[in-house]
């Protein structure tokens, strides 16, 4: 059965209001029902851009999403259009969103897509690292335990990873992945993208690190860099794993962890390594 009704994810501006699409404001005086992240917000924008929503607006955040469905599923069904929108950027992509599309697949209705302004390109395209592949891991975890558990997954991860942090964590997150991947690994903090006070700080973890204790505002997106898929001879990671052991890690952890940033040394090859070198 054809449906003349259908759900429109429509991406946003992430603060310069120019960056609307054509199809946005088209999409905004038309839909009969708009599904908004934040309502003010939404109504802010379409005031902005000279539009006047002629449909009725609803709220659409975290908290009410699993509830307004089936209220929306049902416009959807008697031959409206619901377009959903979130404050900033793509719906669904750490935002409300995905269990509307879900469910309206569920329901074999139609879904389609105004795209737009999204953090996670414009922050691999700003940060000036390799990132023909990338992955977007959303919001780093809060507590440090977690946080660390995650970070250790991207110690050998080969490609770019893309992830939005709040700005008073920051500087622990950045210290953490310095001390899990390496104070050398690069990467880039990308903050306020698009509005009046972007900036994009380049550098390696450690250094970034020590900036982010000065404290930084508004909404942060961080690219960190691949690591390097190499098969390294344990000999040449001795010196490595002696400066971590210098800083106070003990053999066996510093082995661990030189052995897994190389990505294919083997951890009782390179001990041995250690061993042999002090005999020496």
């Amino acid at each position: 059965m054809e449906h003349t009704g259908r759900l429109v994810l429509a991406a946003t501006p992430m603060g310069e209001v120019g960056d609307a699409s054509a199809r946005l404001r088209d999409a905004l005086a038309t839909a009969e029902v708009v599904a908004a992240e934040d309502t003010r917000r939404t109504k802010s924008l379409a005031k902005a851009l000279d539009i006047e929503i002629t449909g009725r607006v609803v709220s659409f955040y975290d908290h009410v999403e699993t509830a307004r469905i089936p209220m929306l599923l049902g416009e959807i069904e008697a031959g409206k259009t619901v377009l959903l929108v979130t404050d900033a950027g793509m719906p669904s992509v750490s935002d409300p969103g995905y269990r509307m599309v879900a469910a309206c697949i569920e329901h074999e209705l139609p879904v389609t897509c105004l795209p737009g302004p999204s953090a996670v390109t414009t922050a691999l395209a700003l940060s000036g690292l390799p990132m023909e592949r990338f992955a977007f891991d959303g919001f780093a975890p809060r507590k440090s335990g977690q946080r660390k558990q995650w970070l250790s997954t991207l110690v050998t991860e080969t490609r770019a990873v893309v992830f939005f942090e709040s700005p008073h964590r920051l500087a622990d997150c950045l210290a953490d992945a310095a001390q899990v991947l390496g104070a050398q690994r690069r990467a880039a903090v990308c903050r306020e993208l698009t509005k009046t006070y972007e900036e994009v700080v380049r550098g390696g973890l450690g250094e970034l690190a020590q900036w982010a204790v000065e404290g930084a505002r508004g909404e942060i997106t961080v690219v960190v860099e691949g690591a390097q898929p190499v098969s390294a001879d344990p000999v040449d990671l001795v010196d490595e794993v002696e400066e971590l052991v210098a800083d106070g890690a003990r053999l066996k952890d510093a082995c661990a962890q030189v052995a897994a940033r190389a990505g294919g040394a083997s951890r009782r090859e390179l001990y041995d390594a250690v061993l042999a070198a002090r005999g020496r």
